[in-house]
């Protein structure tokens, strides 16, 4: 990938030029976004999906992890059943209160209709919003810690009726992945294989990113990728997830060159 030398232009490179363009272009098309980023094939917008979905465009897949309407902004009080002998014990508390709700019925039609086909994680805690679907998505987590639920569910609109389940440990001691900064994050590997039921879905939505894995599992198959976060802080998580992505890209996946800029800009 050619690259302008970015000491001897007293710039960025070619692409970071390319990125910071498009996301004045697509802020102009989308003026109710707070912020657009483009960084590579992926579009971020923050701000209030409903005001934003109009204006993006219409996706493949819509993959996301919405609140569920459990609390999780407020962290978790459980006990300790291993070594702790029943011992109190607390989560980490999280600042806003983006889990106190579930979607609502409006939000999430719209979201329905944003996208061809959908995978929505905890759609359990909210089907009467949904149409009847037979297909779910189980992620077993391999919960260690016996006051965590053993794994969550995903409704989907995908054709068939077989529930399909993934195994993967998400937390305590065989954990998979270290270093979550959202408490409701999904492991990169849960989101490349919800994105694995769609090989031929090019354009993937997440209106709920959170911290950005959806993000970055499109990234790694190299899919493109339009995310919304409502929340400034964890936009910028996802940003720096997401460039980092970029950054250690996988060899075995051929990543798709920026979209050209149509209008004339000089090169500043």
């Amino acid at each position: 990938m050619t690259k302008y030398d970015a000491k001897a232009n007293g710039v960025g490179c070619y692409h970071d030029w390319i990125d910071h363009k498009r996301s004045a272009l697509l802020h102009e098309r989308c003026p109710a976004a707070k912020r657009v980023v483009v960084i590579g094939n992926c579009e971020l917008y923050q701000g209030d999906n409903t005001q934003i979905l109009p204006h993006v465009e219409y996706c493949d897949l819509l993959a996301t992890d919405p609140p569920y309407g459990i609390k999780q902004d407020k962290g978790f009080d459980g006990f300790d059943g291993f070594g702790g002998f029943g011992k109190p014990i607390q989560r980490r508390q999280y600042d806003g209160e983006w889990d106190q709700d579930r979607p609502d019925p409006e939000q999430l039609a719209m979201c329905l209709t944003a996208a061809r086909k959908h995978i929505i994680w905890g759609g359990n805690f909210f089907a009467d919003l949904l149409p009847p679907q037979g297909k779910w998505l189980w992620w077993d987590k391999c919960q260690t810690m016996p006051t965590y639920g053993d794994g969550e569910l995903a409704w989907t609109s995908l054709n068939g009726s077989a529930p399909k389940k993934f195994v993967y440990s998400n937390n305590g001691l065989m954990a998979k992945e270290k270093g979550r900064v959202h408490p409701t994050q999904k492991p990169v590997a849960v989101m490349e294989w919800c994105l694995g039921f769609l090989p031929d879905a090019h354009t993937i939505l997440d209106p709920f990113m959170g911290s950005g894995t959806t993000g970055v599992a499109c990234v790694k198959l190299g899919r493109k990728f339009i995310g919304i976060e409502l929340d400034p802080n964890y936009f910028d998580i996802a940003c720096q997830r997401i460039r980092k992505a970029y950054d250690q890209p996988d060899m075995f996946v051929e990543q798709p060159e920026p979209a050209p800029i149509q209008e004339g800009f000089d090169y500043e």
